[in-house]
């Protein structure tokens, strides 16, 4: 279909596809191309009267926006992956795509955020720990080509005029828009600092933590800690987003936005798995440095190798478990992530009849984020940190209707409730670990993370 398509062309294929179902009601879905666009600018557009939205972006690649909820799932407890499958294929089983040669970047998509822990503490008794979308509104975005989705439930004929009529509406106001320059929020102030003894605290765990490496008690374990912040107004996480695009170039920028005063976002660099046609691809990421003259010491560093290697080991084991045959390069690369560089082993495979969530079902956590063994280190995990972890350094990402699938691990993150914002970071604790260098790694990662923020602020001020 062309950009300049009329509203009648619209609703006369709306209809063909309304008269294509199979049952009375179904989920009705059709994507218009649309001149290039930011996703990213364009949330406000699409989420203006909705609740939910969200954002995926590896801009100038793919980047998706998308808003709304028309079909969710919600659940705490056993079985999540499982039972999120069955929500992703019960839907898209009922969708009628009336534009089935869009693209495959505007594919519908079943969007996914997980919490780390599969029960949630008491601390967060109102978290599910997974939250599943399709959204009302979908924007996708690659390499200059823009497509506008709308998903929406239809019961009766009369419905099939509304829907073309939304469609075309905010296709008319997004291109309309996309021709003004973006305003941004210039009143959020200065960050306070709330928890400033977090180091005292967390060299407690670390202590701990070291003596059960050492006694070999576990093999590794990643302990993670939390820093408050309040600011004097809400801070909108597109700013800082927006900002990351310069800070994180190579990472995947996210957000998870439940409601206009709760949202998760971040820039994360470690690819849990992304699936194209059967094929797929996940990160071993281990071992952090400053980018700088001494960044390529991690590639002898005995302590980040043997930490490197029994991440690559883990996923390998369970891949094997699966009936898989991972591949991958016997020695680590250095992955450069903004300010950071990690070591990486890219670890490829083809499913055999595997489902995206097995998959990622079988992955998390990994032991980059968790240790080992992993359900020994899960449960001193929960001993050890005083905060419940929440979406940190758990799954998010999507399923289309092609059965592809991208996940990533939702680290190097904040949480935002009103003018409150945790930060999160950690480091993996194993044989030879010492305290002071565990703690230089995590106060580097905060100082990242709170530089990221402070010149997203600097750089709305600046432009105004």
């Amino acid at each position: 279909m062309k950009f300049e398509s009329t509203f009648s062309e619209i609703l006369q294929a709306s209809r063909w596809s309304w008269d294509s179902r199979r049952v009375d009601e179904c989920i009705l879905s059709f994507a218009l191309p649309i001149k290039s666009v930011d996703p990213l600018s364009q949330i406000p557009s699409i989420s203006s009267q909705q609740q939910f939205s969200f954002l995926w972006d590896l801009s100038p690649h793919l980047c998706i926006a998308a808003a709304g909820k028309c079909q969710s799932f919600e659940l705490v407890g056993q079985r999540r992956f499982e039972l999120a499958q069955r929500f992703s294929d019960e839907t898209l089983n009922r969708l009628i795509d009336g534009s089935p040669n869009a693209a495959l970047q505007a594919k519908p998509r079943i969007l996914y955020a997980f919490t780390f822990f599969e029960q949630t503490s008491e601390l967060s008794r109102d978290e599910p720990s997974v939250q599943a979308v399709l959204p009302s509104w979908q924007l996708t975005s690659k390499d200059g080509c823009s497509w506008l989705r709308l998903n929406a439930v239809v019961a009766q004929e009369a419905d099939v005029r509304d829907f073309a009529e939304k469609l075309w509406l905010m296709r008319e106001e997004i291109t309309q828009l996309s021709n003004q320059k973006t305003s941004y929020q210039t009143n959020v102030g200065l960050l306070i600092s709330e928890a400033k003894d977090w180091e005292k605290n967390y060299k407690l765990a670390l202590e701990k933590g070291i003596e059960l490496v050492e006694s070999n008690q576990l093999k590794k374990l990643v302990l993670a800690v939390k820093q408050s912040f309040v600011l004097e107004e809400p801070l909108d996480p597109l700013t800082v987003l927006k900002s990351l695009r310069s800070y994180q170039k190579d990472s995947c920028r996210f957000l998870w936005q439940r409601s206009k005063n709760e949202s998760f976002f971040g820039a994360s660099p470690e690819r849990l798995l992304s699936l194209r046609r059967d094929r797929m691809i996940t990160d071993a990421l281990a071992g952090t440095a400053m980018q700088g003259p001494q960044e390529n010491d991690l590639l002898t560093s005995e302590k980040d190798l043997r930490e490197h290697d029994l991440v690559v080991s883990s996923i390998n084991d369970e891949l094997l478990n699966l009936g898989l045959l991972p591949h991958s390069s016997n020695e680590p690369c250095l992955a450069k992530h903004g300010h950071l560089v990690h070591l990486h082993t890219p670890i490829t495979f083809t499913l055999r009849g595997q489902l995206p969530l097995q998959i990622v079902d079988a992955l998390h956590p990994t032991p980059a984020v968790a240790g080992l063994p992993r359900v020994k280190a899960m449960n001193w995990l929960r001993t050890l940190e005083p905060f419940d972890r929440g979406f940190y350094a758990a799954p998010i990402g999507w399923i289309d209707t092609a059965q592809n699938a991208e996940f990533r691990v939702a680290i190097r993150c904040g949480y935002a409730r009103g003018k409150k914002i945790d930060l999160f970071a950690g480091a993996g604790l194993v044989k030879g670990s010492v305290i002071e260098s565990e703690l230089d790694e995590v106060r580097l990662k905060f100082a990242v993370l709170f530089d990221q923020i402070s010149s997203s602020i600097k750089y709305l001020r600046k432009i105004v």
